[in-house]
């Protein structure tokens, strides 16, 4: 096995970074676009179905063009998978950072990165400790890339609640949707992360939106019926789909607290894999 400062593997991981973000800005997941289908054949909204047929019809032409499928490009998590006895190393983490770069440029992607205060620009969608890379051990080397714009990040929420109120985690959630209206661009997938910490559950939340939306267990099916009765509809201009899927994630948490993060991804839910041979 390749060291962990090996040139080669480092190009690799760029390389590989690369290939997941552009392959995450132009090509929506299959699943998704079945459930767009989906939701496209079953609206009983004219408007809605016409809206549904916009999104289908962007998709098209953003892979016929290899094209970005949204202006906002967002900000691109990533999440890394390590075989075991490879270390992650700094060298590491600035060869995924170098693979942003390059997709901003190459692609392109809008530079959305900035200071939080100065406002200022850093160009390349990377530095200021950003973009976050998450490090889990697994079986093969890879790189998924989960692309986040601010439309649907900035209404997404969490709440620290009390362990008695575990039956209003579902309203929690449907308030959130509520609240975040139209400017999500709907229909929306729903990362719900359930238990931790204050910043556990906003990881799990957001770690819930790669998972696979082709099936939903009864729970998450539940909160997606509650979310879809709010009519708020494609693009916001009413409809029956709100929502394609709710995917919820969970850990263990203090015997005294309940936290529960809502992250909001839009109807381009963006996510791609790359694996880095080693």
């Amino acid at each position: 096995m390749s060291g962990s400062g090996d040139p080669a593997l480092l190009q690799k991981i760029s390389d590989a970074t690369y290939n997941a973000v552009r392959n995450s800005e132009i090509y929506l997941p299959d699943d998704v676009k079945d459930r767009l289908l989906c939701a496209r054949n079953t609206e009983s909204s004219p408007v809605a179905k016409q809206e549904l047929e916009n999104i289908l019809e962007n998709i098209r032409l953003a892979e016929e063009r290899l094209a970005p499928l949204c202006q906002d490009t967002g900000i691109p998590v990533i999440y890394v998978t390590i075989p075991p006895g490879l270390s992650w190393t700094r060298e590491m983490e600035e060869a995924v950072h170098a693979g942003i770069r390059a997709a901003t440029t190459k692609v392109p992607l809008r530079p959305n990165l900035v200071d939080p205060l100065s406002r200022e620009n850093t160009g390349t969608n990377t530095g200021l400790m950003m973009p976050p890379v998450h490090v889990t051990t697994g079986e093969r080397f890879t790189i998924t890339a989960l692309p986040k714009g601010a439309g649907s990040e900035n209404v997404s929420r969490i709440r620290m609640m009390n362990p008695s109120e575990k039956d209003r985690i579902v309203k929690f959630v449907v308030e959130t949707m509520l609240k975040a209206g139209g400017r999500p661009c709907p229909p929306v997938i729903l990362g719900v992360g359930i238990g931790g910490t204050f910043d556990v559950a906003a990881s799990l939340a957001k770690e819930a939106l790669l998972e696979p939306v082709s099936c939903m267990s009864s729970y998450e099916q539940d909160i997606c019926d509650k979310v879809n009765l709010l009519g708020i509809g494609p693009m916001g201009l009413g409809g029956d789909t709100t929502c394609l899927a709710v995917k919820v994630k969970t850990a263990g948490c203090h015997t005294a607290s309940l936290p529960v993060a809502v992250n909001i991804q839009c109807w381009a839910a963006r996510r791609a894999s790359e694996e880095v041979i080693i």
